[in-house]
C-alpha cells in the first residue's frame, strides 16, 4: 500500500507500458501523414498565398483607416494575445476579408507572461495514463505536433531545450525513464530529440548547482522554448503582411446586431470601436465575429447576452527571474511534486534564469500583480533543488510577474462547473463566434478549429487552413549564422548582433539600418539602451514600425527588458520615451505621462513593489554588535561633520578623494534606493537598515552598499576604485 501511494505521488510515472504502445502503428501512420500535409501546406503558403505588404508594414493609422473604410469584413477578430493573433492569420491566409482590434497591445496579456515553454505536457501525459484519458492523451499528441511546427516557422524566435529531471530515490529511476520515453514516443516523428538517463557525476557536471545530497541520477528530456511576446508579436504581422487590417490599443465598445430575414432573431455583425489612443468611435462590419479575448472571454459574451453566465475560471500563474549564474546555459530543471503539489520549471531564458509557475485562483484584471507569497514559494522550491552552497537569495529576484490562465467551463456540457481541460469553441444563437481556453503551444490548431466552426456557421468559404508550415514574420531569411553578417557589414557587437538575429530573424538588418553610429572605435553603429543588455536604441525605432505606441510596449513586448530587469528598464525608460517622443511627435505633458505610466508598470505588474517592500521604515536590523560597529564607522567616514547622515555632496567628497567619478543624476538614484522617507538623505539608521537586509539575503547588490564598502577599502589603500551599476534586485 505504502509503495502505491508513493508512485501516486510521482508526478511523471512510467505506470501503464502497455498504453504506451497501444496504438504505435496507428501514431506512426498519423505522424507520417502529418508530415506530408506540412510540407504540402509550406509549398502551398511559399508559392500561393499573396503578401500585400511583403516590403513595408502599413501604419496604424492606415490601419484604422481600413478598419473604418471597409464596407464589410469576412471575419472579426476581437483579442491580440496569441490565439486571435492566430485567428487572423488563419482567416487571412484562406483569403477572407479579415480585421483584428485589441483593446491594448498585442500580447499584453497572459500571452507575453508564460513560462517560455512549447511544450506537449508532461504531467498531462501522466494524468493521461493514470486515469486511462483518452483525451488528455489526444491533448498532449496534438500540442507535440503544434511543437514542432511552431520550431519550424519560426526558428529565429524558438529552439529545443533539454530539461533535466533529478531524481533522489532510486526505485523512481525506472518509473520516470518510462513516463518520459512515452512522452518521446508520443512524438514521434516529431519528437525534438531522444530523452537520455544520466549518472549522478554526469548530472552534477551538466547542472553543477544541483543539490547533492541523494541525488542517484536523472533524467534529460526535450521541450521547445521562445520568446513569447515576439512571437505573438510575429504572429500578427505576418497576418498583416498578408492583408489582415489590425489595431492595437482598439476597444470594443459594444456588438452591433442586425435583425435576421429568414429566421427574425438577431445576428452579430460587426463591433462599435473606440480608438484609445484619440477617443475616435466608429463601427467595424463583419459577417463573423471572433471572440479571442483569454481572460475577458466573459465580457464580450455578456455583450452578446447579457445573461450569459460566465464560464472563465481564472487562474494566476507567478513567475520570477533570477540572474543567470542560477542555471547553466543550456539546461533546465523540471521539480515534478513541489510542496503542494504542483509543478516547478527553472529555465534559462534570455542568459536569465526564470522560475515558475504558480497557480492559484484570482479575479480577472488587465493588470496582474505578483504576490510576494508567490515569490517566496517559487524561491523556496528552488532551494529545495539547488546546492546548499548556493544562496537563494530574495533580493537576487531581478523581476516578477503575474500571468492569468483562462481555465472554462464548457457551456455546451450539461456539467457547466467541470473545468475544460482543453479549450472550447462555441458558436451563440447570435453567431458570435467565442475560442477560449487551450495553451501557448496549440494556438494554431486552436485558431484552424475556431475558423472551422465560423465558416461552418456563417458560410464564408475561403478553403481549409493554410497555417501549417507558413513561416512567420522573421523566419524566412534567418540562418544560424545570419548574426555574422550583422557584425561584419554593420559593425555591431557581437553580442548584439546575436540578439538581433535571434528576435527579428531577416528583419535584423532593417534595425542595423536604423542604427547610429556610436562614435567609438568599435562598436561602429548601436548605441544600447543600458550597459548590460544587447538592446538598442534603433530598436525602439523600429518598435514603431511595429505598432509600438507607449514606453510599456517597448520595455515590456518589443524588448523584453522590463521581464527581465526591472531597474534596467526603469534605467533604460528616459531615453526611450525621448526617442519614442520624437517619432510620435508626444508633447512634454505626454512624454511626462508616459514616464510615469511606463514607472507604474514596473512598480506593480513587474516586481519592483516588492523590491521596496524589502527595505522599508520597520525593517529590522539583525545585526549584532561587531557589524553594527562596523557600518556605523563605515558611515562616518562619508558623515565627515556628524550631521548623522549622508547626501551626494558627501559621497562625491569621498569619490574625489580616491579619483572616482559618477554621474550626478546616477548618484541621486543611488542614494534615493536606501532613502526611506525621500527626504534627500540617507541617515545612519536607514544605512543599518540596508545592511541587515543584505545580510539577510531581502536585498542583494545594492549600488550604495558595494559604492561605500569599496570606497571604504579605497581610503585605507589610498588606491583607485570602480564602481560599476551592480543590476540589482527586486
Amino acid at each position: 500500500m505504502a509503495f502505491r501511494k508513493a508512485l501516486k505521488g510521482t508526478a511523471i510515472i512510467g505506470t501503464g507500458a502497455a498504453a504506451a504502445l497501444l496504438g504505435i502503428s496507428q501514431l506512426s501512420e498519423y505522424r507520417k501523414t502529418q508530415n506530408k500535409w506540412a510540407r504540402l501546406a509550406y509549398v502551398a503558403a511559399e508559392g500561393e498565398l499573396k503578401q500585400p505588404f511583403k516590403d513595408e508594414l502599413p501604419t496604424r493609422q492606415a490601419q484604422l483607416s481600413t478598419l473604418q473604410d471597409t464596407e464589410e469584413f469576412d471575419v472579426l477578430v476581437v483579442g491580440g494575445g496569441a490565439t486571435g493573433s492566430g485567428c487572423a492569420l488563419d482567416a487571412v491566409t484562406r483569403n477572407l476579408k479579415t480585421a483584428l482590434v485589441e483593446r491594448n497591445d498585442f500580447s499584453s496579456g497572459t500571452s507575453s507572461r508564460s513560462t517560455k515553454l512549447i511544450h506537449g505536457g508532461v504531467r498531462y501525459l501522466q494524468k493521461a495514463i493514470m486515469k486511462l484519458d483518452y483525451e488528455q492523451y489526444m491533448m498532449v499528441k496534438e500540442a507535440l505536433h503544434e511543437r514542432s511546427n511552431l520550431l519550424n516557422i519560426a526558428p529565429h524566435l524558438s529552439a529545443p531545450l533539454p530539461i533535466m529531471l533529478p531524481v533522489y530515490k532510486w526505485w523512481q529511476l525506472p518509473y520516470y525513464w518510462a513516463g518520459i520515453k512515452m512522452y518521446d514516443l508520443v512524438a514521434g516523428g516529431q519528437c525534438l530529440k531522444s530523452s537520455y538517463v544520466l549518472s549522478k557525476n554526469k548530472a552534477l557536471e551538466l547542472f553543477p548547482m544541483l543539490k547533492k545530497d541523494k541525488l542517484v541520477g536523472a533524467i534529460v528530456y526535450y521541450d521547445g522554448q521562445h520568446n513569447d511576446a515576439r512571437m505573438n508579436l510575429a504572429i500578427a504581422l505576418t497576418a498583416a503582411r498578408h492583408g489582415a487590417a489590425i489595431a492595437n490599443y482598439t476597444e470594443v465598445v459594444h456588438l452591433l446586431k442586425k435583425t435576421d430575414a429568414g429566421t427574425g432573431k438577431e445576428k452579430v455583425c460587426g463591433a462599435r470601436c473606440r480608438d484609445v489612443i484619440t477617443g475616435n468611435e466608429f463601427d467595424v462590419k463583419a459577417k463573423c465575429v471572433i471572440n479571442a479575448t483569454g481572460p475577458f472571454t466573459d465580457s464580450l459574451r455578456k455583450m452578446d447576452d447579457g445573461k450569459n453566465t460566465n464560464i472563465c475560471q481564472p487562474s494566476a500563474g507567478v513567475h520570477i527571474v533570477i540572474p543567470g549564474y542560477y542555471s547553466p546555459d543550456n539546461m533546465g530543471l523540471l521539480d515534478p511534486a513541489t510542496s503542494d503539489g504542483r509543478v516547478i520549471f527553472f529555465l534559462p531564458w534570455e542568459k536569465m534564469t526564470i522560475a515558475g509557475t504558480t497557480d492559484t485562483p484570482t479575479d480577472i484584471t488587465a493588470h496582474p500583480i505578483p504576490r510576494e507569497e508567490d515569490i517566496n514559494f517559487i524561491l523556496n522550491e528552488v532551494r529545495n533543488y539547488l546546492s546548499p552552497d548556493v544562496e537563494v537569495r530574495r533580493g537576487d529576484v531581478l523581476a516578477a510577474w503575474s500571468g492569468i490562465r483562462p481555465l472554462v467551463t464548457d457551456p455546451n456540457s450539461k456539467d457547466t462547473q467541470s473545468i475544460c481541460r482543453n479549450h472550447i469553441v462555441n458558436v451563440s444563437d447570435s453567431g458570435l463566434v467565442t475560442i477560449a481556453g487551450g495553451k501557448w503551444t496549440t494556438y494554431r490548431s486552436m485558431a484552424e478549429e475556431t475558423l472551422d466552426a465560423a465558416v461552418a456557421a456563417h458560410r464564408l468559404g475561403g478553403g481549409p487552413s493554410k497555417t501549417v508550415g507558413l513561416v512567420l514574420e522573421g523566419g524566412q531569411d534567418w540562418s544560424p549564422t545570419l548574426y555574422i553578417r550583422l557584425v561584419q557589414d554593420y559593425g555591431l557587437e557581437n553580442e548584439v548582433a546575436q540578439h538581433l538575429a535571434a528576435t527579428y530573424g531577416g528583419k535584423a538588418f532593417d534595425v542595423a539600418k536604423m542604427a547610429r553610429v556610436t562614435g567609438k572605435r568599435w562598436p561602429i553603429v548601436g548605441n544600447r539602451l543600458v550597459s548590460e543588455f544587447p538592446y538598442i536604441e534603433s530598436e525602439v525605432r523600429y518598435a514603431v514600425k511595429e505598432y509600438a505606441c507607449t514606453a510599456i510596449d517597448v520595455i515590456a513586448r518589443r524588448t523584453r527588458l522590463g521581464f527581465l530587469n526591472v531597474q534596467a528598464a526603469d534605467e533604460a525608460l528616459p531615453r526611450i520615451v525621448d526617442i519614442m517622443g520624437k517619432m510620435l511627435d508626444w508633447s512634454d505633458k505626454k512624454r511626462t505621462e508616459e514616464l510615469e505610466a511606463a514607472k507604474k508598470f514596473l512598480y506593480l505588474e513587474m516586481g519592483y513593489r516588492s523590491r521596496s517592500e524589502q527595505l522599508t521604515g520597520t525593517t529590522e536590523i539583525t545585526l549584532d554588535t561587531q557589524e553594527v560597529a562596523k557600518y556605523t564607522n563605515r558611515f562616518h567616514k562619508f558623515d565627515k561633520d556628524s550631521k548623522g547622515f549622508i547626501t551626494t555632496v558627501d559621497v562625491q567628497r569621498v569619490l574625489q578623494n580616491i579619483s572616482v567619478q559618477i554621474d550626478e543624476n546616477a548618484l541621486h538614484e543611488i542614494l534615493n534606493e536606501v532613502d526611506l522617507n525621500k527626504n534627500g538623505q540617507v541617515e545612519l539608521n536607514e544605512f543599518l537598515q540596508l545592511m541587515s537586509a543584505v545580510k539577510k539575503g531581502q536585498v542583494s547588490d545594492s549600488r550604495l552598499a558595494i559604492l561605500m564598502k569599496t570606497a571604504e577599502e579605497s581610503l585605507d589603500l589610498r588606491g583607485p576604485v570602480t564602481v560599476d551599476r551592480s543590476g540589482g534586485g527586486v
